[in-house]
């Protein structure tokens, strides 16, 4: 029996050319990487206290010999876009004869991938780690571990392990409050591996993981990595008031962000409340203003209504939003750039995610894809896992061309920087801010290398930055620290939607002269007909 044990936590490497990255935008700040890994340090709370674990985040440090001869056992494990790494973090502690367990939700997705690990922990940590530890203690260095989908108590989720974080190496620190979504959407894998009933911790369980966060002396932005914040309104509407209290009385050393749905802009009192807490920013997936494409999808909760109304009202609540788009839905009837270039200058949502529509393992899109004779044979290998180069991993309803065109005509128009400081500029207007930004370290460092390099975005880009800036001085000083936010995100996202539109141009290139042919595509597995 062992009652020791070494464990070495590694965070894999997200892949290089990311939408997410935001590396220039880090290094004004002096952060090297956006988010920590929340899902590593919360397994690391889940094992023995008096099992020693060390931390090596390889988005923002290097992974040394020495960390691997110091270990017993390795783990590791994350996203789709961090699998390349993971296959290669396995490889190395194999190669070095140490054992190593793989997690997180793509080994959840596709196991199979991941069969070279010694052990797969499937599913949410929270209801098998336990299994594993009392195997590895018996001596088992072999085992697969699965938690049923969607079922995890989180109320007994433990405090996170903060204290293995490099805080000033980070944008933003995650907590979570809830898991699962009560929509349906068609192309998610939330709803497949955490579930449509959300699952909500404890009011005392986030207070005690902001108690710890201060305690560490960090402040700033905290971002809540839900997958849909609203998705139990009843529970939320009930922590949100304890927050509150919380801020108040720690005067206000935090600002949040999150993920929700539309529907937010129908609850003036819940978005009141938000607003009040000090949340400053929710991501939202719009994926299309297409009505066709939205119910086809199963996202009816971004239909019947205007959404320039919505975004509008959420932005007079103080609070900004980011949103996500996708080209490349079945029911697209014709071209799309035009509208969806429309809608996202009419609701003056500066910073935009659009992709290319991606199969992601287990969904119902996969499923019908599969069952249509669409999906791409080897598309589970895919080399980026980023929807900005990797999408389409499936024979489209419109021809190949047209919908790459139009993404990349999307990506011209909206990252050109008359377009997107113009929505930053209407953005600095309507943002009703009623609490001015908390100066943390970092911030002045970070607005003056702003001023030095943004030029370094493109042609035109200082001029446009500056028409801007007096804008908002002149009209909502307010609202000042969050334009400039955004400005300097545009240090990464100006150049790489250059970049993308260079490697879509390329496909596109390769279309036309009939270098591209059409992959294999995956044959539905037809189950056997039962005996009578």
């Amino acid at each position: 029996m062992t009652d020791m044990c070494r464990v070495l936590m590694v965070f894999p490497l997200f892949n290089a050319n990311s939408f997410w990255n935001y590396t220039e935008a880090c290094d004004l700040t002096g952060a090297r990487y956006p988010a920590a890994p929340l899902g590593l340090i919360t397994v690391a709370a889940l094992l023995p206290e008096n099992w020693e674990v060390r931390l090596v985040n390889r988005n923002t440090e290097t992974l040394d010999d020495a960390d691997l001869a110091w270990a017993d056992i390795v783990m590791t494990g994350g996203m789709l876009p961090q699998r390349n790494d993971t296959l290669h973090i396995i490889e190395t502690c194999r190669a070095r004869g140490r054992p190593v367990v793989v997690g997180g939700p793509d080994v959840t997705s596709s196991p199979s991938l991941y069969s070279t690990a010694d052990f797969q922990v499937l599913g949410e940590a929270e209801g098998i780690m336990d299994d594993f530890i009392a195997a590895w203690r018996g001596g088992a260095r072999r085992g697969v571990f699965e938690a049923p989908m969607g079922k995890t108590d989180v109320t007994k989720s433990p405090l996170p392990r903060f204290d293995l974080l490099k805080l000033d190496q980070y944008l933003h620190v995650g907590i979570q409050f809830s898991r699962g979504c009560p929509f349906s959407c068609e192309f998610c894998d939330i709803i497949e591996l955490y579930g449509r009933v959300p699952r909500t911790k404890t009011n005392a369980q986030v207070m005690a993981e902001l108690d710890a966060l201060y305690a560490l002396g960090y402040r700033g932005h905290v971002d809540f990595v839900d997958d849909n914040l609203i998705g139990n309104k009843k529970a939320l509407k009930k922590f949100l008031p304890d927050l509150k209290r919380w801020q108040e009385e720690k005067k206000f050393p935090f600002e949040f962000s999150t993920e929700a749905s539309i529907n937010l802009a129908d609850d003036p009192d819940l978005l009141r409340s938000l607003s009040q807490t000090n949340f400053f920013a929710i991501f939202v997936g719009i994926e299309s203003p297409d009505t066709d494409s939205l119910v086809l999808m199963q996202k009816k909760q971004n239909t019947r209504r205007s959404l320039q109304q919505s975004i509008e009202t959420i932005h007079r609540a103080g609070i900004f939003v980011n949103a996500g788009f996708i080209v490349g839905f079945d029911s697209e009837k014709g071209s799309v750039a035009k509208g969806m270039i429309d809608c996202i200058e009419d609701t003056s949502i500066p910073v935009c995610m659009v992709g290319l529509l991606y199969a992601l393992p287990t969904t119902q899109l996969t499923r019908r894809l599969l069952a249509e004779g669409r999906l791409f044979s080897g598309s589970e290998q895919t080399r980026s896992g980023d929807q900005c180069t990797a999408g389409l991993n499936f024979e489209t309803r419109r021809p190949r061309r047209d919908v790459l065109d139009d993404y990349r005509t999307v990506l011209g128009a909206i990252y050109d920087p008359a377009a997107y400081f113009g929505r930053v500029r209407r953005l600095g207007r309507l943002l009703g801010r009623t609490r001015a930004h908390r100066m943390v370290k970092g911030d002045l460092r970070g607005f003056v290398r702003l001023l030095l390099r943004i030029h370094r975005a493109g042609p035109g880009t200082a001029g446009q930055f500056w028409r801007m800036l007096l804008d908002c001085a002149l009209h909502n000083p307010k609202a000042l620290p969050y334009v400039v936010m955004i400005s300097a995100l545009y240090l990464h996202l100006g150049p790489f939607s250059r970049q993308v539109i260079g490697e879509i141009d390329r496909e596109i290139r390769d279309v036309d002269q009939g270098r591209w042919q059409v992959p294999p595509v995956m044959r539905p597995v037809r189950a056997e007909p039962v005996p009578i």
